[in-house]
């Protein structure tokens, strides 16, 4: 979810906010520029036509009639703001379920923010969770399997005396140890819950605990399997690969694994490849090296002059058996490798599965995976192998409210040898330039691309581009510098999520909707507590409600925390928008996970504490010794600690009723 490490103390001094994408493919802003005419615009002029044909016709209900309607969600909202605690509804309550460094497997210590080391945290939660999903036990709502990403690390809030590490200075504060500590840090955790006299609780010792890490044995699958591209001095083969990195969003199969998304890979390389180099036009698409932390300086494999294929075996889709702690996990590759917020599946009528994922950079596109085979649930076994065959898409939006998906596929149209795809594999590790020879559209940062389950639209989290020049004001970013993002919804012909062609509207334009010159736009029933900017994540209840977290709608910024508002999409209130929780200063809202019954939500918060700058009550870089906040412990000497939150209402009905 952090595609801009500016928003990040541990990286203030070399930001990602440089696009990578150089192609001429039309921005979103031009193809609405050409659905309703450049000259226009520019003037300034957003005729109620056209932002309403462009909202759809129910986001801009009038006040007297909005008011009037009667919602879905029926929770007293909250109050927006920000300081050092989180916050949730009145009629909620909200608990800490676990933390980092609190034992995960069988034997593992208790976290000690002195004495830490590799191997303790090995076996401990892991840093910044994100990605968050429930798989029930016996289809129980209250007894399951929690599985959580962690995406990355701030070691200025993990490490005593080590402070804000700078490219600049080469890292000079970190070693060997620390480097170790914070690779034991990423990857992901399994851990058993269960839910007793009201209170949900982690079972210790659990045979289905585990701790994923830089250090786990993988396996690459599809076609860029075994391919040289992916072959290093420890890896003959091509086949195998240590772990998995900057896991943000994710996604449930239908047979019942856990699909882990690798996004900003390209930060933990160093070195340089020279412009004759075979892997320079790759690497450069891709940014590598981003060189935000200090592994190439101890482990070869995280320094393309020593290893240059190490990166073409990051950038993946994870699948991983959460009821097999001895399972391999599996990278496949037929769903292509970018900067992956999420992956998303939905079972098609006729019984395909369909993959939406978002390439989380600014100016970078939206895509899907439609698998080849069909997923029996009679028989969920037969599927594990199911996402290494199929069609990667990318998505094209068009000035007439349509949207086309162009298939990835080598030897149709430009993907040929003459622009340097010899196979498939080919296609699916340099995923973004083939998408680039299509045409496809250049999106504003989408990060999770969700379908509704009841309704089968289908919402992409546009967060932010703050590189839109001026002059590309229009109705889906009337502002330069869009810093407050937008959600789009995508609607397949009867829902057929395997079509070609689909239609499209925007379903919010986020940020102040008071001030005139954000151009935002919610329903006018939104209240002064509802309106957000930046979404991320989303999810759907089981009624089908549309939830979203945030990211980077900070106190400097916004004069309030990120967290989870609740959305309305459907009738008189669409475009209305709730505040349902408040994240503690510095922190990001991830997740959100409801349990089937829809009575338990799993919310993660990450890097609390961070970006204590952004807060004018603290003013300053936060740190370990001091931090913005020492949340949730509150304690002396204990740094803030990313933590998840289960969300239950205090008389045991549903989420949001």
């Amino acid at each position: 979810m952090t595609d801009d490490p500016v928003t990040r103390a541990h990286a203030m001094e070399f930001s990602d906010d440089v696009p990578a994408n150089a192609s001429a493919n039309p921005t979103m802003g031009d193809v609405i520029a050409a659905r309703f005419g450049r000259r226009d615009l520019m003037k300034g002029i957003m005729a109620a036509t056209a932002i309403g044909a462009t909202l759809g016709p129910l986001a801009l209900a009038s006040a007297r009639g909005t008011r009037a309607a009667a919602g879905s969600f029926g929770f007293t909202e909250l109050e927006a703001g920000v300081d050092a605690t989180h916050h949730v509804a009145p009629g909620y309550r909200a608990e800490v379920l676990i933390r980092w460094g609190d034992p995960v497997v069988a034997g593992a210590p208790e976290f000690d923010p002195a004495a830490q080391s590799a191997e303790a945290q090995s076996r401990q939660f892991g840093y910044n969770n994100d990605f968050v999903a429930y798989f029930p036990i016996d289809g129980s709502s209250e007894h399951g399997l929690l599985v959580v990403n962690h995406e990355y690390t701030n070691e200025e809030l993990m490490f005593p005396g080590v402070g804000v590490q700078k490219k600049k200075d080469d890292f000079a504060g970190m070693t060997k140890a620390l480097v170790d500590i914070e690779m034991a840090a990423h990857g992901g955790s399994v851990i058993e819950i269960r839910k007793e006299n009201g209170r949900w609780r982690v079972v210790r010792d659990s045979p289905y605990a585990r701790r994923l890490t830089l250090q786990t044995p993988m396996e690459m699958s599809g076609p860029a399997a075994g391919h040289p591209r992916l072959v290093t001095s420890y890896d003959p083969t091509g086949r195998r690969v240590l772990g998995m990195v900057n896991n943000c969003a994710g996604g449930k199969t239908p047979w019942g694994t856990w699909l882990s998304a690798e996004e900003n890979f390209h930060g933990y390389f160093r070195g340089e490849l020279g412009e004759d180099h075979p892997e320079a036009r790759n690497y450069r698409r891709y940014g590598v090296p981003g060189n935000w932390y200090a592994w190439g300086k101890f482990h070869d494999r995280f320094h393309i002059d020593r290893e240059p294929n190490e990166a073409n075996r990051f950038g993946w889709i994870v699948e991983i058996d959460p009821f097999d702690p001895a399972s391999t996990p599996k990278k496949r590759t037929a769903l292509g490798r970018f900067k992956h917020e999420c992956a998303t599946p939905i079972v098609n009528a006729d019984g395909r599965v369909v993959v939406y994922m978002g390439d989380d950079q600014r100016f970078d596109y939206i895509y899907k995976f439609v698998t080849a085979g069909r997923f029996d649930p009679a028989d969920p076994a037969a599927a594990r192998d199911l996402l290494d065959e199929g069609t990667l898409y990318v998505a094209r939006f068009d000035a007439d409210g349509t949207m086309e998906w162009m298939p990835l596929v080598f030897g149709r149209g430009p993907l040929t040898p003459e622009n340097g795809f010899e196979s498939q594999a080919d296609v699916v590790i340099e995923a973004r330039r083939a998408a680039d020879l299509l045409g496809a559209t250049k999106m504003d940062r989408p990060e999770d691309v969700e379908p509704n389950p009841k309704t089968g639209r289908v919402y992409a989290m546009c967060t932010k581009n703050k590189k839109r020049k001026k002059g590309d004001e229009n109705p889906a970013n009337p502002r330069s510098e869009n810093r407050w993002g937008h959600v789009v919804e995508m609607i397949p012909p009867d829902g057929d999520h395997t079509a070609s062609t689909y239609r499209w509207e925007i379903l919010l334009l986020c940020g102040d909707p008071t001030i005139a010159e954000v151009g935002a736009r919610f329903s006018s029933a939104t209240s002064k507590d509802g309106w957000f900017a930046n979404p991320d994540n989303c999810a759907f209840d089981a009624e089908g409600r549309l939830w979203i977290a945030t990211d980077g709608n900070n106190a400097r910024f916004t004069g309030r925390a990120d967290g989870l508002w609740a959305v309305e999409t459907e009738g008189e209130l669409r475009g209305t928008s709730r505040h349902f929780f408040r994240c503690p200063a510095g922190a990001e809202m991830c997740g959100p996970e409801f349990t089937p019954d829809g009575r338990t939500l799993f919310l993660a918060v990450q890097h609390p504490g961070d970006d204590g700058e952004e807060w004018p009550e603290f003013g300053r870089t936060s740190t370990f010794e001091d931090p913005s906040t020492r949340w949730p412990d509150f304690r002396d000497g204990v740094p803030p600690r990313p933590s998840i939150v289960v969300v239950t209402k205090e008389d045991g009905g549903p989420i949001g009723s």
